[in-house]
């Protein structure tokens, strides 16, 4: 199981404020490795630095060896990695199946989106339900589903998803943990930024505890849930 991912030493910068201060970090090819931290700590950061939206001032960005540090986000996308950012991202003036047909913008074989088409219905049926219906008009889950299904559109190597459990009730929260957990056993890599420490933590093979800036932590997902600061500062257990 070979580096897929990496940081290394990565410093990352709005305007003049130093967001990210030396991160360096590793995603295994099969893995989900979980980003938790308070607001403010530079995850979101990370996922776009990765993506290239924000390039790095210093420091490298690695995939599978080859250095994409200051490649632009749509080479990015092409190379394989998908980013669901926070707060969706969805065109809401578009159908569901425009929407999800936006993020193949790479493929060019009809048959290949048609498959991937059925790959994100079968994982999510209230999509199909609503192949036709405006993005704008959607639940707030089923944008959620909407913005990991246009995400699976690219069959992306690496998936980053960012707070995809924001704003949902439990019982779609319980759904898209769900899916990420099934998304990764068919062999989709997985980078998640998530408030929800606890559910990130259970279903994650690693994990990396970022505070403002930089790397407080890292260890197998398993042993950090145990992690007494882990606990006090984000899984709210005394």
């Amino acid at each position: 199981m070979g580096k897929l991912l990496e940081l290394n030493n990565v410093h990352s910068y709005y305007g003049h404020i130093h967001a990210l201060k030396g991160v360096s970090l590793y995603v295994n090819e099969g893995e989900i490795v979980s980003l938790i931290g308070s607001n403010g700590a530079g995850k979101s950061t990370s996922l776009r630095t990765i993506s290239g939206i924000i390039h790095a001032r210093e420091g490298h960005v690695l995939l599978d060896g080859k250095d994409i540090t200051h490649t632009e986000p749509h080479n990015v996308v092409k190379m394989g990695i998908g980013h669901v950012p926070e707060g969706r991202g969805i065109f809401p003036k578009l159908t569901v199946q425009e929407n999800l047909e936006m993020g193949a913008f790479t493929v060019n074989d009809q048959k290949t989106i048609k498959d991937r088409l059925e790959l994100v219905f079968e994982m999510f049926p209230r999509l199909k339900e609503r192949i036709l219906q405006y993005g704008g008009t959607l639940s707030g889950g089923e944008q959620q589903m909407l913005a990991i299904g246009r995400g699976l559109m690219l069959n992306p190597r690496l998936l980053m998803l960012d707070e995809p459990s924001m704003g949902l009730a439990p019982v779609l929260v319980d759904l898209i943990f769900e899916t990420i957990k099934k998304l990764n056993e068919k062999g989709t890599t997985i980078l998640l930024v998530e408030q929800n420490a606890l559910m990130a933590l259970s279903i994650a093979h690693r994990g990396y505890v970022l505070q403002t800036g930089g790397i407080a932590l890292t260890d197998d997902a398993a042993k950090l849930k145990k992690n007494e600061m882990v606990q006090k500062t984000y899984l709210g257990i005394e």
